[in-house]
């Protein structure tokens, strides 16, 4: 059997995170209504079900907060996870939003014989839909799917091995011997956090030297963490994710427990025996549990049939594909993580609302007909 077949007169927004939300309430703004299609059973899915319990947000919540509505005044300047999450389930009730949930988006492809995209989903019991639309907005962020490396032995290791999506807090691990690996900046510099600092500073300067002024005072404000096994990076924590996509944990408290030895670092691991882990130095030492604390990475290229939407010199939303094929990015960026909130706050969706709203005023009759094109097949 075919699948359902949906004709959309508005854009299809895939991910219902905070950034399709910002992106569907924007766009509703102009009255033009999307359609917002969610993988899990609710929105924000990667801060309800894959975060740690006492998780603060790392940038300042002036950074954070969605258009069209600021944070509750009552909040911190860094909310927990669960602050946040009140904060974008009201958001998405202020604005009607309501995703279609457990919907997974198996293909998307632009169908230039009608100027449209086709959008395949798999429901929660393996049913199949289609959504036709004009414009798809892919909002699913960097971090879809938990980067799990292959690591020699591991299935003789006989303790639990987790990734950090799977962590909710270190109760279960009381009194045993864990190993982990980060990478350390600090999160606020000369009085300002890191990101807002780096974000003033890029209003001025280019990134890369932005970057290499925040190396500087971070050295200047944590030392040398060579000493004590923390060794820089071969890459920039602005400018780009290292390779096996992962960026820099902000310290909180991190530096302090290994200068006091309460957190004790180790080199990179060869292979795991039985409750054993070999380092890369050849010394051995006994844990009774590994949390793989690896990133995460987008599961975009594997269903998006676009592949020049993903270039590698891409750093953004680029509008130009945006008008052209109808196709956008929204939180989804080459730069980090980090940098995504904001950009989100303060122009993507506005210049998605306005990309969109001129082809919806311009298209509105080709639309229609098409729509009742498609229902007679």
């Amino acid at each position: 059997m075919p699948p359902s077949c949906q004709f959309m007169a508005g854009p299809v927004i895939i991910g219902a995170g905070p950034s399709g939300l910002a992106a569907a309430a924007c766009l509703k703004e102009r009255g033009i209504s999307a359609v917002v299609l969610e993988r899990c059973n609710c929105i924000a899915s990667l801060w309800q079900l894959k975060t740690y319990d006492r998780l603060r947000l790392h940038l300042p919540k002036s950074f954070c907060e969605l258009p069209l509505l600021p944070f509750p005044q009552e909040f911190p300047n860094y909310p927990s996870k669960q602050q946040f999450v009140e904060y974008l389930e009201g958001y998405a009730r202020k604005f009607e939003i309501k995703p279609f949930f457990n919907e997974t988006v198996a293909r998307a492809e632009y169908d230039s014989s009608i100027g449209m995209w086709r959008v395949r989903t798999v429901g929660e019991k393996g049913e199949e839909r289609e959504w036709v639309s004009r414009w798809v907005v892919v909002a699913t962020g960097e971090n879809a799917e938990a980067v799990v490396p292959e690591i020699e032995g591991r299935e003789e290791f006989g303790g639990a091995v987790v990734h950090t999506s799977l962590y909710k807090s270190g109760e279960g691990f009381r009194g045993k011997r864990v190993l982990l690996k980060v990478h350390v900046l600090p999160r606020e510099m000369l009085g300002r956090s890191t990101f807002g600092l780096s974000m003033w500073l890029l209003k001025w300067l280019p990134i890369r030297l932005v970057d290499r002024f925040l190396l500087i005072v971070s050295w200047l404000i944590l030392g040398d963490t060579a000493q004590f096994g923390l060794r820089r990076p071969p890459w920039d924590p602005s400018s780009s994710k290292n390779s096996s996509g992962k960026t820099p944990v902000l310290d909180i408290g991190t530096l302090a427990k290994i200068k006091s030895g309460d957190i004790k670092v180790c080199p990179a691991v060869r292979r795991l025996t039985r409750h054993t882990v070999e380092f890369i130095n050849g010394k051995k030492e006994n844990f009774d549990a590994i949390i793989l604390a690896t990133g995460y990475k987008s599961n975009v290229p594997s269903w998006l049939k676009e592949r020049d939407m993903f270039s590698e010199r891409e750093m953004g939303c680029h509008e130009g594909h945006s008008r052209m094929v109808g196709k956008a990015k929204v939180g989804y960026m080459r730069w980090g993580s980090q940098n995504a909130d904001c950009l989100v706050r303060q122009w993507m969706p506005r210049g998605l609302q306005e990309d969109i709203e001129r082809c919806w005023r311009d298209e509105g009759k080709h639309l229609m007909a098409l729509a009742l094109a498609l229902s007679r097949e």
